[in-house]
């Protein structure tokens, strides 16, 4: 069975917003060896609508060393809005989205990687339909902006499986569901 993996950057005091203003200083040889890892055992990747969007209107004209890979990668897009995905390898999954993600889940490949798309991760935190949880912690206070789990109304039990800080004070914690 797949799995569902969701990688964040986020601040100390949990903000995710806008990441590309604050997580920079931060990056180093280990968190890229981290995120490689992270990459390497899967082979699609399931987007929000805002972060297709965004994505879809970077990637294709990118000449970043990056770019062919997200290019060709199988996306996922978890969308009620968006009726046409014209970004190189989309499929967009709508309607009863829980049970089409289990669906998801349940076909062959690798696992299925998430990077952003905050109201697409709490929603399946809600609907635990999320298998791993990799936080990058980064030791700054932003003090203002959207927080990863404040739209969450009930607790969600994790367990911590492993936790490591890089020599930039990032501290990469990696959980899974707790049942």
């Amino acid at each position: 069975m797949r799995k569902i993996i969701s990688s964040l950057f986020v601040s100390a005091d949990g903000v995710a917003e806008a990441p590309d203003t604050w997580h920079f200083p931060y990056f180093n040889d280990e968190m890229g060896a981290a995120i490689g890892a992270a990459m390497a055992t899967s082979d699609a990747m399931l987007l929000g609508r805002v972060q297709y969007e965004e994505f879809a209107a970077h990637w294709p004209t990118s000449d970043d060393e990056f770019a062919a890979f997200m290019n060709n990668q199988k996306k996922y897009v978890v969308t009620t809005t968006l009726t046409e995905a014209t970004w190189n390898n989309t499929e967009i999954i709508t309607g009863d989205i829980p049970t089409e993600l289990k669906a998801l889940k349940a076909s062959e490949g690798g696992d299925i990687a998430i990077t952003g798309s905050l109201t697409l991760v709490q929603s399946l935190l809600r609907a635990n339909l999320l298998d791993q949880l990799q936080l990058f912690v980064h030791p700054v206070i932003l003090g203002k902006g959207a927080r990863w789990f404040d739209n969450l109304d009930n607790p969600i039990d994790l367990k911590l499986t492993s936790a490591e800080t890089f020599t930039t004070g990032v501290i990469n914690q990696i959980y899974t569901p707790a049942k």
